[in-house]
């Protein structure tokens, strides 16, 4: 069985089962953001007005929710499960200013090695925490000598259990460094986030190009994660530009996405294939092939993120063939001097 929820004033509609909480369906919903903190009903960020309609909670009133609020109406949305169709007084989050920017303390859960210079980290907040943020925004590390290393989240919104870094290794960098040579799973670190207005805009119906040069993939996951969790039904075309194969750390999950996915398309491009890749696919710089792909970009949005040299490369290109630009979000992955 699923009930019927309507939240106002926005007047955004969705179903929500009858065993799922009425915040984990808005996360599945496109356009419909709403609020929360550490959704196990503790912070009392997701807190709305009841206007018709019951919910119950299965382990209890949640601790955030005073005697008072539940007799007033208030409702929990991380924990509320609905008894019949709902009218819910909530705010919701427009845009990534809307979120409450945070320093929040956590723990490197695990480490896994994608590539000879790139390392995945999957960081896990305090069990009474969790990050809300938009689809390709990012985070800054708080070392403690008072300097900042930012990292695009790479997991989607909806999946923020443990969230998801992509670390490239650069020679001489001192959190990088770090990371490769002396980290170890359960290290302590400290972070400034959600940052950024690199976000999938949800609120068009243009087809979407989003291009990424290496680890400049890392926000362009989360939002495709995120796009194929709300069922957004707007055509998407990943490119992913690295030197030779080896860079492409992630290759499967995007032709893996491509057999589950009919509106969703991949194309790698190699700048410098290396002879032992065997490589038969598109090479050159990436923001090429776009051009050569998509002569007309008037109707498109582009999402880029990666090295400065790459998108600074691609404006000028993709203005000349009509892309307008306001229709171009980027995220220059720029690496922070010493």
């Amino acid at each position: 069985m699923s009930y019927h929820i309507t939240i106002q004033p926005s007047g955004h509609e969705f179903q929500v089962a009858e065993n799922e909480s009425v915040l984990d369906a808005a996360l599945r919903e496109k356009g419909s953001v709403l609020p929360y903190g550490c959704r196990n009903g503790t912070c009392g960020s997701c807190m709305g007005t009841i206007q018709a309609g019951e919910v119950g909670y299965p382990n209890g009133r949640p601790p955030g929710l005073s005697e008072r609020d539940q007799a007033e109406g208030k409702v929990l949305l991380c924990q509320a499960r609905p008894c019949s169709d709902l009218v819910i007084e909530a705010r919701e989050i427009k845009a990534g200013g809307d979120i409450a920017v945070r320093i929040l303390p956590c723990r490197v859960e695990r480490r896994e090695l994608l590539a000879p210079d790139v390392m995945r980290l999957y960081l896990k907040l305090p069990n009474t925490e969790r990050l809300q943020f938009l689809a390709g925004q990012y985070v800054d590390i708080l070392l403690a000598d008072g300097r900042r290393r930012g990292f695009s989240l790479a997991n989607p919104p909806h999946a923020d259990e443990l969230l998801e870094l992509h670390v490239r290794h650069v020679p001489g960098g001192f959190f990088t460094d770090y990371v490769f040579d002396k980290m170890k799973d359960k290290a302590l670190l400290r972070f400034q986030g959600p940052l950024g207005t690199f976000f999938l805009r949800e609120d068009s119906l243009r087809p979407i190009i989003l291009i990424g040069g290496g680890t400049g993939f890392a926000p362009l996951k989360g939002m495709l994660e995120h796009a194929f969790h709300i069922g957004l039904m707007r055509p998407l075309h990943l490119y992913w530009g690295a030197r030779a194969k080896v860079d492409l750390y992630l290759d499967a999950l995007p032709r893996q996405w491509v057999a589950e996915h009919p509106r969703f398309r991949y194309t790698p491009v190699l700048s410098e294939p290396r002879p032992e890749d065997g490589w038969q696919g598109r090479t050159g710089w990436v923001h090429e092939a776009v051009a050569a792909d998509y002569p007309d970009l008037s109707g498109y949005e582009v999402y880029m993120s990666g090295p400065p040299p790459m998108i600074e490369a691609a404006k000028p290109v993709f203005a000349t063939q009509g892309l307008p630009a306001e229709q171009l979000l980027h995220d220059s992955f720029e690496f922070a001097p010493r």
